[in-house]
């Protein structure tokens, strides 16, 4: 699919030059006509509706144009409350100069419901797009994937590497990628993975050499030794030692790496602090186009076996 870059996330066009101009003055406003505009909800009134400052008028969004799905109960009012200092798109649905300062109407759910159904008909399993992190669940990832249509990448579709919460790969307001799962036209739902971004057993461990020592975070103890995650899509094993516990970073020694067995032996060396950047960006070897099949085990490995077939 050839992403449209009128279909980006929220907050990915506020600062352009046409965005910037036609929010400057009513007749910007007009002269955008239909155009997708973009700017910061500046408050949300008592009957839930987001105001937006433009510096000569307030514009307001009303309740019912906010989101879809408020009128039947399916979208609860903290979507609305949660948009409060977030960029917002929308289409200018009215404009009265008659009255001073000029009455500004926008419509969220317009843009809403066009960009939901943009998606559902381009979109394929297997395609490569941006999106930005919304809020984060024990249970997964929510990421706006098009103008403010939020879809989830479930807690084990993050990486290959397990977690215990979302929260140690991801922070609200994070830009980054996701692959297509799969599409329900139907259901109007999108579901999406991450770790087929994140490279393959031999993409990753091709970034490490025997003999070097590298920073590592624990993420399982168990009683035949420790799980040191390297990369998101990419741990080890070392021998227990005394008083480590998930989540911990260490530096650790590389002793051998073995694509026969996808094993990379590993020594602990120290207990380290945790990087200043937490938690770090990904580091993706995919971001944009199409695939149609992945597989993380290496050819020569004929134990574990790890792949995704992206199919309808």
């Amino acid at each position: 699919m050839k992403r449209d870059e009128n279909c980006l996330p929220e907050g990915f066009r506020s600062g352009t030059p046409e965005n910037r101009a036609a929010l400057a003055s009513p007749e910007g406003l007009r002269q955008a006509g239909d155009a997708v505009l973009e700017a910061i909800a500046s408050r949300c009134s008592c009957s839930h509706d987001l105001l937006i400052d433009l510096g000569w008028t307030t514009a307001v969004i009303p309740r019912a144009e906010c989101a879809m799905g408020l009128d039947t109960g399916e979208t609860r009012e903290i979507a609305i409350l949660s948009r409060v200092g977030k960029p917002v798109c929308f289409r200018v649905t009215g404009i009265d100069e008659t009255v001073s300062p000029p009455a500004v109407t926008l419509s969220r759910r317009a843009v809403l419901e066009e960009a939901q159904e943009m998606l559902l008909d381009s979109l394929e399993p297997g395609d490569i797009l941006p999106a930005r992190v919304t809020h984060i669940e024990p249970f997964g990832v929510f990421v706006d994937i098009g103008r403010g249509v939020v879809s989830m990448i479930g807690i084990e579709h993050l990486s290959v590497s397990r977690i215990l919460h979302p929260a140690e790969r991801f922070r609200p307001g994070q830009d980054i990628y996701a692959v297509v799962l799969g599409v329900d036209r139907a259901a109007k739902r999108i579901m999406l993975s991450h770790r087929e971004l994140l490279g393959t057993w031999e993409e990753n461990a091709a970034l490490f050499s025997p003999g070097e020592t590298v920073r590592g975070i624990v993420r399982s103890v168990e009683n035949y030794g420790v799980f040191i995650e390297l990369m998101p899509n990419l741990s080890g094993l070392a021998e227990r030692r005394a008083g480590l516990r998930e989540g911990q970073t260490v530096s650790v020694f590389l002793k051998s790496i073995v694509p026969e067995r996808m094993k990379i032996k590993l020594t602990i060396i120290d207990l380290i602090p945790p990087p200043a950047d937490d938690p770090p960006a990904p580091r993706y070897f995919l971001t944009e186009g199409h695939i149609d099949h992945w597989v993380y085990t290496p050819p020569a490995c004929d134990s574990k076996y790890i792949e995704t077939r992206f199919t309808d």
